[in-house]
Protein backbone atom coordinates (compact mmCIF):
# COMPACT_ATOMS: atom_id res chain seq x y z
CA UNK A 1 0.00 0.00 0.00
CA UNK A 2 1.26 3.48 -0.80
CA UNK A 3 2.12 5.86 2.01
CA UNK A 4 -0.38 8.64 2.48
CA UNK A 5 0.82 12.23 1.96
CA UNK A 6 -2.40 14.01 2.90
CA UNK A 7 -2.85 16.05 6.08
CA UNK A 8 -5.54 14.84 8.42
CA UNK A 9 -7.11 15.74 11.72
CA UNK A 10 -6.87 12.50 13.64
CA UNK A 11 -9.63 11.14 15.85
CA UNK A 12 -8.00 9.60 18.90
CA UNK A 13 -10.87 7.61 20.26
CA UNK A 14 -13.56 5.34 18.88
CA UNK A 15 -16.82 7.32 19.03
CA UNK A 16 -20.34 5.96 18.79
CA UNK A 17 -23.13 8.41 18.02
CA UNK A 18 -26.52 6.86 18.72
CA UNK A 19 -30.07 7.97 17.94
CA UNK A 20 -33.06 5.64 17.86
CA UNK A 21 -32.98 3.62 14.62
CA UNK A 22 -36.11 2.48 12.81
CA UNK A 23 -37.12 1.01 9.48
CA UNK A 24 -35.24 -1.12 6.99
CA UNK A 25 -35.38 -1.80 3.30
CA UNK A 26 -33.75 -3.98 0.66
CA UNK A 27 -33.47 -4.22 -3.05
CA UNK A 28 -33.65 -6.92 -5.64
CA UNK A 29 -33.71 -7.62 -9.32
CA UNK A 30 -31.62 -8.08 -12.42
CA UNK A 31 -32.26 -8.31 -16.13
CA UNK A 32 -30.64 -9.50 -19.34
CA UNK A 33 -28.12 -7.71 -21.56
CA UNK A 34 -29.51 -4.95 -23.78
CA UNK A 35 -27.96 -2.78 -26.45
CA UNK A 36 -28.99 0.86 -26.59
CA UNK A 37 -30.04 2.81 -29.64
CA UNK A 38 -28.75 5.95 -31.29
CA UNK A 39 -28.92 9.02 -29.08
CA UNK A 40 -31.84 11.32 -29.67
CA UNK A 41 -32.06 14.86 -28.40
CA UNK A 42 -35.23 16.60 -27.38
CA UNK A 43 -36.38 20.15 -26.91
CA UNK A 44 -35.63 22.22 -23.86
CA UNK A 45 -38.43 22.91 -21.43
CA UNK A 46 -38.39 26.02 -19.34
CA UNK A 47 -39.17 25.83 -15.69
CA UNK A 48 -38.86 27.44 -12.31
CA UNK A 49 -38.36 25.97 -8.90
CA UNK A 50 -41.48 25.54 -6.82
CA UNK A 51 -42.49 24.15 -3.48
CA UNK A 52 -45.25 22.00 -4.92
CA UNK A 53 -45.28 18.29 -4.38
CA UNK A 54 -47.43 15.23 -4.89
CA UNK A 55 -48.35 12.02 -3.18
CA UNK A 56 -45.40 9.68 -2.80
CA UNK A 57 -45.34 5.92 -2.77
CA UNK A 58 -42.42 3.84 -1.64
CA UNK A 59 -40.54 0.99 -3.24
CA UNK A 60 -37.19 -0.75 -3.30
CA UNK A 61 -34.57 -1.43 -5.89
CA UNK A 62 -31.24 -3.10 -6.35
CA UNK A 63 -29.38 -6.36 -6.52
CA UNK A 64 -30.52 -9.77 -5.41
CA UNK A 65 -28.87 -11.11 -2.29
CA UNK A 66 -28.53 -7.88 -0.32
CA UNK A 67 -31.17 -6.84 2.18
CA UNK A 68 -34.85 -7.60 1.68
CA UNK A 69 -35.76 -8.38 -1.88
CA UNK A 70 -37.85 -5.81 -3.73
CA UNK A 71 -38.51 -5.12 -7.38
CA UNK A 72 -37.70 -7.84 -9.89
CA UNK A 73 -36.57 -6.60 -13.26
CA UNK A 74 -37.83 -8.03 -16.53
CA UNK A 75 -35.99 -8.92 -19.71
CA UNK A 76 -34.76 -5.99 -21.79
CA UNK A 77 -35.21 -5.68 -25.52
CA UNK A 78 -32.66 -4.13 -27.93
CA UNK A 79 -33.93 -0.80 -29.19
CA UNK A 80 -32.99 1.90 -31.64
CA UNK A 81 -33.63 5.61 -31.78
CA UNK A 82 -33.70 8.36 -34.36
CA UNK A 83 -31.48 11.41 -33.90
CA UNK A 84 -33.02 14.88 -33.92
CA UNK A 85 -31.76 18.31 -32.94
CA UNK A 86 -31.56 19.64 -29.41
CA UNK A 87 -32.76 23.15 -28.66
CA UNK A 88 -31.25 23.37 -25.20
CA UNK A 89 -28.97 26.26 -24.38
CA UNK A 90 -25.59 26.59 -22.74
CA UNK A 91 -25.11 29.82 -20.79
CA UNK A 92 -27.74 31.53 -22.90
CA UNK A 93 -26.00 30.67 -26.20
CA UNK A 94 -27.43 28.13 -28.64
CA UNK A 95 -25.84 24.76 -27.96
CA UNK A 96 -25.43 24.21 -31.70
CA UNK A 97 -23.49 27.48 -32.10
CA UNK A 98 -19.78 26.60 -32.53
CA UNK A 99 -18.87 29.78 -30.66
CA UNK A 100 -20.82 28.73 -27.57
CA UNK A 101 -18.95 28.74 -24.30
CA UNK A 102 -19.43 26.94 -21.05
CA UNK A 103 -19.10 27.82 -17.40
CA UNK A 104 -16.06 25.58 -17.11
CA UNK A 105 -13.47 28.19 -18.10
CA UNK A 106 -9.96 26.81 -17.81
CA UNK A 107 -7.87 28.72 -15.29
CA UNK A 108 -4.77 28.38 -13.14
CA UNK A 109 -6.68 27.39 -10.05
CA UNK A 110 -5.36 25.93 -6.83
CA UNK A 111 -7.27 24.34 -4.01
CA UNK A 112 -6.46 24.76 -0.34
CA UNK A 113 -8.80 23.06 2.08
CA UNK A 114 -9.63 24.10 5.61
CA UNK A 115 -11.85 22.65 8.28
CA UNK A 116 -14.45 23.86 10.74
CA UNK A 117 -16.75 25.50 8.19
CA UNK A 118 -14.06 27.95 7.05
CA UNK A 119 -13.50 29.17 3.52
CA UNK A 120 -11.88 27.24 0.70
CA UNK A 121 -9.29 29.23 -1.27
CA UNK A 122 -10.03 28.39 -4.88
CA UNK A 123 -7.08 30.43 -6.15
CA UNK A 124 -7.94 32.14 -9.40
CA UNK A 125 -6.73 33.21 -12.82
CA UNK A 126 -3.71 35.54 -12.94
CA UNK A 127 -4.79 39.03 -11.93
CA UNK A 128 -7.94 37.82 -10.17
CA UNK A 129 -8.30 37.69 -6.39
CA UNK A 130 -9.44 34.32 -5.03
CA UNK A 131 -13.18 33.77 -4.85
CA UNK A 132 -14.03 34.66 -1.26
CA UNK A 133 -17.49 33.16 -0.92
CA UNK A 134 -17.97 30.88 2.10
CA UNK A 135 -17.20 27.22 1.48
CA UNK A 136 -17.20 24.05 3.58
CA UNK A 137 -16.53 20.37 2.95
CA UNK A 138 -16.95 19.32 6.58
CA UNK A 139 -20.17 17.38 6.07
CA UNK A 140 -21.51 14.17 4.61
CA UNK A 141 -25.13 14.28 3.40
CA UNK A 142 -27.03 10.99 3.69
CA UNK A 143 -30.64 10.50 2.59
CA UNK A 144 -33.09 8.86 5.01
CA UNK A 145 -35.25 7.29 2.35
CA UNK A 146 -38.42 6.26 4.18
CA UNK A 147 -38.46 9.41 6.32
CA UNK A 148 -38.13 11.70 3.31
CA UNK A 149 -35.19 13.60 4.80
CA UNK A 150 -31.47 14.18 4.38
CA UNK A 151 -29.00 14.18 7.29
CA UNK A 152 -26.08 16.62 7.54
CA UNK A 153 -23.29 14.95 9.53
CA UNK A 154 -20.00 16.55 10.59
CA UNK A 155 -17.37 14.16 9.27
CA UNK A 156 -14.80 15.04 11.95
CA UNK A 157 -17.04 14.50 14.98
CA UNK A 158 -19.74 12.18 13.62
CA UNK A 159 -22.40 14.51 15.05
CA UNK A 160 -25.54 15.05 12.98
CA UNK A 161 -26.02 18.81 12.93
CA UNK A 162 -29.10 19.05 10.72
CA UNK A 163 -31.92 17.03 9.16
CA UNK A 164 -34.17 18.39 6.44
CA UNK A 165 -37.28 17.33 4.56
CA UNK A 166 -36.51 16.95 0.87
CA UNK A 167 -40.05 17.26 -0.48
CA UNK A 168 -43.53 18.40 0.62
CA UNK A 169 -44.94 14.90 1.17
CA UNK A 170 -44.60 13.72 4.80
CA UNK A 171 -42.35 10.62 4.94
CA UNK A 172 -42.41 10.62 1.14
CA UNK A 173 -40.32 11.41 -1.88
CA UNK A 174 -37.96 8.43 -1.59
CA UNK A 175 -34.79 10.59 -1.55
CA UNK A 176 -31.61 8.75 -2.49
CA UNK A 177 -28.89 10.50 -4.52
CA UNK A 178 -27.09 13.46 -2.99
CA UNK A 179 -24.52 15.66 -4.75
CA UNK A 180 -22.37 18.33 -3.09
CA UNK A 181 -21.15 21.31 -5.12
CA UNK A 182 -17.77 23.05 -4.86
CA UNK A 183 -19.08 25.36 -2.14
CA UNK A 184 -20.40 22.52 0.04
CA UNK A 185 -24.13 22.88 -0.68
CA UNK A 186 -26.16 19.77 -1.45
CA UNK A 187 -28.77 18.76 -4.01
CA UNK A 188 -30.98 15.80 -3.09
CA UNK A 189 -33.01 13.92 -5.68
CA UNK A 190 -36.33 12.31 -4.79
CA UNK A 191 -37.36 9.22 -6.72
CA UNK A 192 -41.12 9.40 -6.20
CA UNK A 193 -42.52 11.87 -6.99
CA UNK A 194 -39.47 12.87 -9.00
CA UNK A 195 -37.95 16.13 -7.84
CA UNK A 196 -34.73 17.74 -6.64
CA UNK A 197 -34.11 19.99 -3.62
CA UNK A 198 -31.16 22.22 -2.67
CA UNK A 199 -29.98 22.72 0.93
CA UNK A 200 -27.30 25.25 1.86
CA UNK A 201 -24.48 24.03 4.08
CA UNK A 202 -23.66 27.31 5.85
CA UNK A 203 -26.24 29.51 7.65
CA UNK A 204 -24.70 32.68 6.20
CA UNK A 205 -25.78 31.49 2.74
CA UNK A 206 -29.34 30.63 3.77
CA UNK A 207 -32.31 32.97 3.24
CA UNK A 208 -34.15 34.82 6.04
CA UNK A 209 -37.57 34.26 4.48
CA UNK A 210 -39.64 35.45 7.45
CA UNK A 211 -37.53 38.56 8.04
CA UNK A 212 -36.94 37.95 11.73
CA UNK A 213 -33.24 38.77 11.50
CA UNK A 214 -32.06 35.18 12.00
CA UNK A 215 -31.83 31.91 10.08
CA UNK A 216 -34.39 29.38 11.23
CA UNK A 217 -32.93 25.98 10.40
CA UNK A 218 -32.53 22.47 11.77
CA UNK A 219 -29.94 21.81 14.46
CA UNK A 220 -30.07 18.02 14.49
CA UNK A 221 -32.06 14.83 13.90
CA UNK A 222 -34.75 15.74 16.43
CA UNK A 223 -35.24 19.22 14.99
CA UNK A 224 -36.76 18.68 11.55
CA UNK A 225 -38.55 21.87 10.52
CA UNK A 226 -41.90 21.60 8.71
CA UNK A 227 -41.76 21.82 4.94
CA UNK A 228 -41.26 25.42 3.84
CA UNK A 229 -40.06 26.58 7.27
CA UNK A 230 -36.38 25.65 7.14
CA UNK A 231 -34.57 28.63 5.71
CA UNK A 232 -31.58 26.59 4.52
CA UNK A 233 -33.82 24.62 2.13
CA UNK A 234 -33.65 27.20 -0.65
CA UNK A 235 -35.40 25.62 -3.63
CA UNK A 236 -37.37 22.56 -4.75
CA UNK A 237 -37.97 21.64 -8.40
CA UNK A 238 -40.60 19.02 -9.28
CA UNK A 239 -39.96 16.83 -12.31
CA UNK A 240 -43.56 16.07 -13.29
CA UNK A 241 -42.64 13.94 -16.31
CA UNK A 242 -40.75 11.40 -14.17
CA UNK A 243 -42.53 8.04 -14.32
CA UNK A 244 -43.11 7.20 -10.68
CA UNK A 245 -40.64 5.21 -8.64
CA UNK A 246 -39.09 3.31 -11.56
CA UNK A 247 -38.49 6.51 -13.50
CA UNK A 248 -36.64 8.40 -10.79
CA UNK A 249 -35.03 10.99 -10.45
CA UNK A 250 -31.67 9.30 -9.79
CA UNK A 251 -28.44 10.55 -11.46
CA UNK A 252 -27.54 13.81 -9.72
CA UNK A 253 -24.28 15.70 -10.24
CA UNK A 254 -23.09 19.29 -9.93
CA UNK A 255 -20.69 20.61 -12.55
CA UNK A 256 -17.47 22.27 -11.44
CA UNK A 257 -16.73 25.86 -12.50
CA UNK A 258 -13.71 28.18 -12.45
CA UNK A 259 -13.43 31.94 -12.22
CA UNK A 260 -13.76 33.88 -15.45
CA UNK A 261 -10.28 35.28 -16.24
CA UNK A 262 -11.73 38.58 -17.51
CA UNK A 263 -14.53 39.38 -15.08
CA UNK A 264 -13.00 37.41 -12.18
CA UNK A 265 -16.54 36.24 -11.40
CA UNK A 266 -17.27 32.59 -10.64
CA UNK A 267 -20.26 31.36 -12.67
CA UNK A 268 -23.09 29.69 -10.77
CA UNK A 269 -22.60 25.91 -10.98
CA UNK A 270 -25.39 24.06 -12.73
CA UNK A 271 -26.85 20.73 -11.66
CA UNK A 272 -27.49 17.64 -13.80
CA UNK A 273 -30.37 15.33 -12.89
CA UNK A 274 -31.69 12.32 -14.83
CA UNK A 275 -35.00 10.45 -14.96
CA UNK A 276 -37.31 8.43 -17.28
CA UNK A 277 -40.81 9.42 -18.40
CA UNK A 278 -43.91 7.33 -19.18
CA UNK A 279 -42.83 6.98 -22.82
CA UNK A 280 -39.49 5.47 -21.73
CA UNK A 281 -37.61 8.58 -22.79
CA UNK A 282 -34.64 9.30 -20.56
CA UNK A 283 -34.26 12.98 -19.65
CA UNK A 284 -31.03 14.63 -18.54
CA UNK A 285 -32.00 18.04 -17.27
CA UNK A 286 -29.53 20.76 -16.34
CA UNK A 287 -30.78 23.15 -13.67
CA UNK A 288 -29.78 26.63 -12.58
CA UNK A 289 -27.90 26.19 -9.32
CA UNK A 290 -29.29 29.36 -7.74
CA UNK A 291 -32.97 28.93 -8.62
CA UNK A 292 -33.54 25.30 -9.63
CA UNK A 293 -35.01 26.41 -12.96
CA UNK A 294 -34.59 23.88 -15.78
CA UNK A 295 -32.18 25.30 -18.36
CA UNK A 296 -31.66 22.32 -20.68
CA UNK A 297 -33.33 18.97 -21.25
CA UNK A 298 -31.43 16.34 -23.25
CA UNK A 299 -33.51 13.32 -24.24
CA UNK A 300 -32.56 9.75 -25.08
CA UNK A 301 -35.58 7.66 -26.23
CA UNK A 302 -36.07 3.92 -25.92
CA UNK A 303 -34.66 3.55 -22.44
CA UNK A 304 -35.36 0.07 -21.13
CA UNK A 305 -39.10 -0.11 -20.40
CA UNK A 306 -38.66 -3.02 -17.97
CA UNK A 307 -36.00 -1.47 -15.77
CA UNK A 308 -35.29 1.67 -13.82
CA UNK A 309 -34.54 4.95 -15.52
CA UNK A 310 -30.99 6.33 -15.67
CA UNK A 311 -29.27 5.14 -12.52
CA UNK A 312 -25.99 6.88 -11.65
CA UNK A 313 -24.23 10.01 -12.80
CA UNK A 314 -21.00 12.00 -12.37
CA UNK A 315 -19.18 14.75 -14.26
CA UNK A 316 -15.67 15.18 -15.63
CA UNK A 317 -13.60 18.38 -15.65
CA UNK A 318 -15.38 19.64 -18.76
CA UNK A 319 -18.76 19.27 -17.06
CA UNK A 320 -19.80 16.37 -19.31
CA UNK A 321 -22.28 14.06 -17.60
CA UNK A 322 -21.44 10.34 -17.50
CA UNK A 323 -24.50 8.17 -16.84
CA UNK A 324 -24.93 4.46 -16.32
CA UNK A 325 -28.09 2.42 -16.56
CA UNK A 326 -28.95 -0.18 -13.96
CA UNK A 327 -27.64 -3.73 -14.51
CA UNK A 328 -27.44 -4.36 -18.27
CA UNK A 329 -28.77 -1.03 -19.53
CA UNK A 330 -26.65 1.35 -21.61
CA UNK A 331 -24.13 3.94 -20.46
CA UNK A 332 -23.82 7.37 -22.08
CA UNK A 333 -21.98 10.68 -21.96
CA UNK A 334 -23.75 14.02 -22.43
CA UNK A 335 -21.45 16.71 -23.83
CA UNK A 336 -21.65 19.85 -21.66
CA UNK A 337 -21.33 22.22 -24.64
CA UNK A 338 -23.13 20.59 -27.55
CA UNK A 339 -25.56 18.56 -25.42
CA UNK A 340 -24.98 15.65 -27.81
CA UNK A 341 -25.15 12.11 -26.45
CA UNK A 342 -22.33 9.61 -26.92
CA UNK A 343 -23.20 5.96 -26.45
CA UNK A 344 -20.47 4.23 -24.45
CA UNK A 345 -21.33 0.66 -25.35
CA UNK A 346 -21.84 -2.21 -22.96
CA UNK A 347 -19.67 -3.15 -20.01
CA UNK A 348 -17.98 -6.61 -20.14
CA UNK A 349 -20.80 -8.00 -18.00
CA UNK A 350 -24.04 -6.81 -16.49
CA UNK A 351 -24.98 -6.07 -12.85
CA UNK A 352 -23.99 -2.36 -13.02
CA UNK A 353 -24.87 -0.30 -9.95
CA UNK A 354 -22.90 2.63 -8.43
CA UNK A 355 -20.27 4.69 -10.22
CA UNK A 356 -17.62 7.37 -9.88
CA UNK A 357 -15.21 9.34 -12.07
CA UNK A 358 -11.50 9.79 -11.31
CA UNK A 359 -9.40 12.93 -11.82
CA UNK A 360 -8.60 11.93 -15.41
CA UNK A 361 -12.24 11.47 -16.36
CA UNK A 362 -12.13 7.67 -16.30
CA UNK A 363 -15.23 5.93 -14.96
CA UNK A 364 -15.41 3.13 -12.39
CA UNK A 365 -18.65 1.19 -12.03
CA UNK A 366 -19.63 -1.28 -9.32
CA UNK A 367 -21.08 -4.67 -10.28
CA UNK A 368 -23.20 -6.32 -7.63
CA UNK A 369 -22.65 -9.86 -8.99
CA UNK A 370 -20.83 -11.81 -11.68
CA UNK A 371 -17.12 -12.50 -12.33
CA UNK A 372 -16.18 -8.80 -12.27
CA UNK A 373 -17.07 -6.78 -9.18
CA UNK A 374 -16.00 -3.52 -10.77
CA UNK A 375 -15.69 -2.16 -14.32
CA UNK A 376 -13.35 0.50 -15.69
CA UNK A 377 -14.16 2.72 -18.67
CA UNK A 378 -11.49 4.75 -20.49
CA UNK A 379 -13.22 7.60 -22.39
CA UNK A 380 -10.15 8.28 -24.55
CA UNK A 381 -9.64 4.70 -25.71
CA UNK A 382 -13.42 4.16 -25.51
CA UNK A 383 -12.86 0.77 -23.93
CA UNK A 384 -14.37 -1.13 -21.00
CA UNK A 385 -12.32 -3.43 -18.79
CA UNK A 386 -13.41 -5.87 -16.10
CA UNK A 387 -11.52 -5.61 -12.80
CA UNK A 388 -12.06 -9.22 -11.77
CA UNK A 389 -13.39 -10.71 -8.59
CA UNK A 390 -13.38 -8.49 -5.51
CA UNK A 391 -13.03 -11.28 -2.98
CA UNK A 392 -16.24 -13.30 -3.01
CA UNK A 393 -17.73 -15.00 -6.09
CA UNK A 394 -21.26 -14.53 -4.76
CA UNK A 395 -21.05 -10.84 -3.93
CA UNK A 396 -19.97 -7.63 -5.57
CA UNK A 397 -19.69 -3.85 -5.27
CA UNK A 398 -22.54 -1.37 -5.06
CA UNK A 399 -21.47 2.23 -4.33
CA UNK A 400 -18.08 3.38 -5.69
CA UNK A 401 -15.76 6.27 -4.77
CA UNK A 402 -12.29 7.31 -5.95
CA UNK A 403 -9.95 9.19 -3.61
CA UNK A 404 -7.16 11.65 -4.41
CA UNK A 405 -4.53 8.86 -4.36
CA UNK A 406 -6.47 7.04 -7.09
CA UNK A 407 -7.63 4.32 -4.77
CA UNK A 408 -11.07 3.03 -5.72
CA UNK A 409 -13.37 1.95 -2.89
CA UNK A 410 -16.46 -0.22 -3.14
CA UNK A 411 -19.27 -1.02 -0.72
CA UNK A 412 -19.38 -4.79 -1.15
CA UNK A 413 -22.05 -7.33 -0.35
CA UNK A 414 -22.13 -11.08 0.31
CA UNK A 415 -20.63 -10.66 2.93
CA UNK A 416 -20.82 -7.02 3.97
CA UNK A 417 -17.38 -5.37 3.68
CA UNK A 418 -15.35 -2.58 2.11
CA UNK A 419 -13.07 -3.39 -0.84
CA UNK A 420 -10.14 -1.44 -2.28
CA UNK A 421 -8.73 -1.34 -5.82
CA UNK A 422 -5.49 0.35 -6.90
CA UNK A 423 -6.56 2.58 -9.79
CA UNK A 424 -3.00 2.87 -11.12
CA UNK A 425 -2.30 -0.85 -11.43
CA UNK A 426 -5.94 -2.01 -11.73
CA UNK A 427 -5.34 -4.65 -9.05
CA UNK A 428 -7.21 -5.39 -5.85
CA UNK A 429 -5.42 -4.06 -2.75
CA UNK A 430 -7.81 -5.35 -0.11
CA UNK A 431 -10.87 -7.50 -0.69
CA UNK A 432 -12.14 -7.79 2.86
CA UNK A 433 -12.04 -4.66 5.03
CA UNK A 434 -14.23 -5.61 7.96
CA UNK A 435 -17.15 -3.40 8.99
CA UNK A 436 -18.28 -4.72 12.41
CA UNK A 437 -21.98 -5.59 12.70
CA UNK A 438 -22.58 -4.40 9.14
CA UNK A 439 -25.93 -5.20 7.57
CA UNK A 440 -26.29 -4.01 3.96
CA UNK A 441 -23.46 -1.76 2.74
CA UNK A 442 -24.66 0.54 -0.01
CA UNK A 443 -22.82 3.81 -0.48
CA UNK A 444 -19.20 4.89 -0.16
CA UNK A 445 -17.70 8.38 -0.14
CA UNK A 446 -14.45 10.14 0.79
CA UNK A 447 -14.44 12.98 3.32
CA UNK A 448 -12.37 16.17 3.43
CA UNK A 449 -9.64 14.50 5.51
CA UNK A 450 -9.35 11.49 3.21
CA UNK A 451 -11.28 9.02 5.36
CA UNK A 452 -13.64 6.56 3.68
CA UNK A 453 -17.33 6.55 4.66
CA UNK A 454 -19.60 3.55 4.09
CA UNK A 455 -23.37 3.93 4.33
CA UNK A 456 -25.05 0.83 5.72
CA UNK A 457 -28.78 0.39 5.16
CA UNK A 458 -28.90 -1.04 8.66
CA UNK A 459 -29.32 2.61 9.77
CA UNK A 460 -25.69 3.56 10.27
CA UNK A 461 -22.52 4.80 8.57
CA UNK A 462 -18.85 3.92 9.13
CA UNK A 463 -15.80 6.19 8.96
CA UNK A 464 -12.74 4.12 7.98
CA UNK A 465 -9.04 4.98 7.95
CA UNK A 466 -7.88 4.24 4.36
CA UNK A 467 -4.34 3.32 5.48
CA UNK A 468 -4.91 1.22 8.60
CA UNK A 469 -8.58 0.24 7.95
CA UNK A 470 -9.36 1.21 11.55
CA UNK A 471 -12.99 2.14 12.19
CA UNK A 472 -12.83 5.73 13.43
CA UNK A 473 -16.56 6.38 13.90
CA UNK A 474 -19.89 4.64 13.61
CA UNK A 475 -22.81 7.03 13.21
CA UNK A 476 -26.23 5.56 14.00
CA UNK A 477 -29.77 6.91 14.10
CA UNK A 478 -30.25 7.05 10.33
CA UNK A 479 -33.53 5.84 8.83
CA UNK A 480 -33.12 3.48 5.88
CA UNK A 481 -30.11 5.41 4.59
CA UNK A 482 -29.85 4.95 0.86
CA UNK A 483 -27.16 7.11 -0.74
CA UNK A 484 -24.33 6.03 -3.03
CA UNK A 485 -23.42 9.16 -4.92
CA UNK A 486 -20.96 12.00 -4.09
CA UNK A 487 -22.17 12.68 -0.54
CA UNK A 488 -19.25 14.93 0.44
CA UNK A 489 -18.16 16.84 -2.67
CA UNK A 490 -14.78 15.10 -2.75
CA UNK A 491 -15.64 13.36 -6.01
CA UNK A 492 -16.30 16.73 -7.60
CA UNK A 493 -13.08 18.19 -6.16
CA UNK A 494 -11.13 15.59 -8.16
CA UNK A 495 -12.39 17.09 -11.42
CA UNK A 496 -12.68 20.82 -10.65
CA UNK A 497 -11.38 22.89 -13.59
CA UNK A 498 -7.75 23.92 -13.08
Amino acid sequence: MRNSTRLRWRTTAFTLITVAAIHGCGDAGSGTMSDGGTATQGTQPTGTATTDGGTATQGTEGPTGTGTQGETQGTTVPTTGTPTTTTGTTDGVSATDPTATTDTTTADTTTTTTTGGMKLDMGGPPGCPPDDQPVTFDYIWIANTTQGTVSKINTMTGVEVGRYYTNPVPNGGEPSRTSVNQFGDVAVSNRNPGSVTKVMALPEKCVDKNGNGMIDTSTGPNDIRPWGQDECVVWHTPLPLANGYSGGARPTAWEGVAQDPVSCETPVPRLWVGYKDVSNIAHFSRLDGDTGAILDDVQRPNWNANSFGPYGGAVNTAGDLFVIGYDNEVSIRVDAVTLQIEELGLSPGQYKYGMGVDQNGNMYVGAFSGPDHMYFYDPIAKQWQGMGNGGNPGGGALGIAVDNENRVWGAANGPCRLIELDGDTKTWTNQNIVLPDCGSPWGVSIDNEGYVWVVDKANKAYKVDPDTYEIKLIVTGLINPYTYSDMTGQGLKLVLPQ
